[in-house]
């Protein structure tokens, strides 16, 4: 099956993950994906392909004969989509790329002037929304790539390669993909997530991450008679949004600048919540966005008066920097595969994470590489056809011997 036809596929699954789920996976429709996933596995002729209770897919390709001695290489995408744009009833379109902008089908625009990186893609044809929904190359595209690249293995037994291990992870948008994955299942030594962006990105570098709760219980009184007494929780809760650096935030940050963001708020006079994201590459740094926060917190409640004020901090994940450098052939492997590509490989510090940063702390050391795709959990989302199907050459290529 072409690449680009397994893409149109699995973007017609609903697969948003929901943060605020207790449930594994967080939503059950991501297993509707999953089961459909493993069966594709086993149809090409993958080996103990399933999915688990937990609604992670594995597949093995065993390695070519002679060749058993190599080390398990293992290759890593995520099922599900963000939770911050829908994702269901997905209507993705192939348009040939003129130039200027592009008019999806509801009137939205991908505006050059917003997006100026779109005109290296003049003259090449882009998978994109209609403009209502998310388009998932974050991270169906991954899949499809991985997808493909073994079938091609599996279809040229003349090609010699070690064994290669396959897994698919849901809820990684919501920090919790490599919760329940089964390193001693999946075998592998060392592994790449194929969950980056635009053709020719490796990463290795990612933000510590942490997320924080602020709640504010206020005192509410009804209005006529307020004066003095009341101690609206909205507004506390605005205050503490206030006194956030206006500069640190993801709009006027970039490269290795960290930030907080706050990405919803809900309340009532009588209560209201905020939640943030926490993000800075170095550790140190981002060890003191925590703490400012907690101080913020100390601060606002001797202003107010009360105990009106708490912040629950989790960390999400590390930046896996110091896990890869001492397994930089990884990067190199990488870089060499995109070459003989005729791909320009370009090193960058991931202003986000992956499972792979979770995944290297605990042992398996797992850089990122490209799926091709750019402007991510949005409306605006789109991958060109051509690179994902380099992609898939280069991931053969990785798995060569």
């Amino acid at each position: 099956m072409d690449v680009i036809e397994r893409f149109l596929k699995y973007v017609s699954f609903d697969t948003q993950s929901d943060d605020d789920s207790t449930t594994v996976p967080t939503t059950k429709k991501q297993k509707v994906l999953g089961a459909y996933l493993a069966k594709e596995l086993a149809t090409m002729g993958m080996e103990q392909a399933h999915m688990d209770e937990n609604g992670y897919v594995w597949g093995f390709l065993p390695a070519t004969p002679g060749y058993e001695h190599l080390d398990t290489l293992g290759l890593i995408a995520h099922m599900d989509t963000s939770p911050d744009v829908s994702g269901a009833d997905v209507h993705p379109k192939t348009v040939r790329y003129t130039g200027g902008d592009v008019r999806l089908e509801n009137g939205e625009v991908i505006s050059l002037a917003t997006f100026p990186f779109l005109a290296k893609y003049e003259g090449q044809e882009l998978i994109v929304t209609d403009g209502n929904t998310l388009l998932g190359a974050d991270d169906k595209a991954g899949v499809a790539e991985i997808f493909s690249a073994c079938e091609y293995l599996i279809a040229h037994p003349e090609i010699p390669h070690g064994r290669i291990a396959v897994g698919i992870t849901p809820d990684e948008e919501v920090g919790s993909g490599a919760d329940h994955f089964d390193l001693k299942k999946f075998g592998a030594r060392f592994a790449y997530t194929v969950d980056g962006g635009e053709l020719g990105e490796i990463e290795y570098e990612n933000f510590n991450a942490a997320g924080a709760k602020l709640t504010v219980k206020g005192v509410n009184i009804h209005p006529g008679s307020a004066k003095d007494r009341m101690k609206n929780a909205i507004l506390m809760a605005n205050e503490f949004v206030s006194k956030l650096p206006p500069m640190e935030t993801p709009a006027h940050t970039e490269g290795y600048e960290g930030f907080y963001h706050v990405h919803s708020f809900e309340g009532a006079e009588s209560q209201a919540t905020v939640s943030l994201l926490i993000r800075d590459h170095d550790k140190e740094k981002f060890f003191a966005r925590k703490e400012f926060l907690e101080a913020l917190v100390k601060e606002l409640n001797e202003e107010w008066g009360g105990p009106y004020f708490s912040i629950e901090i989790k960390d999400s994940y590390y930046n896996m920097k110091e896990k890869i450098l001492p397994h930089m052939e990884l990067i190199e492997n990488a870089k060499r595969a995109m070459a003989e590509e005729g791909i320009e490989p370009c090193i960058l510090p991931i202003r986000g994470g992956t499972d792979g940063a979770r995944l290297s702390f605990e042992g398996l050391p797992c850089p990122n590489l490209c799926t091709g795709g750019a402007n991510f959990h949005g409306i605006h989302e789109f991958i060109p056809v051509e690179s994902m199907r380099k992609m898939v050459n280069v991931l053969v290529r990785l798995m060569k011997a």
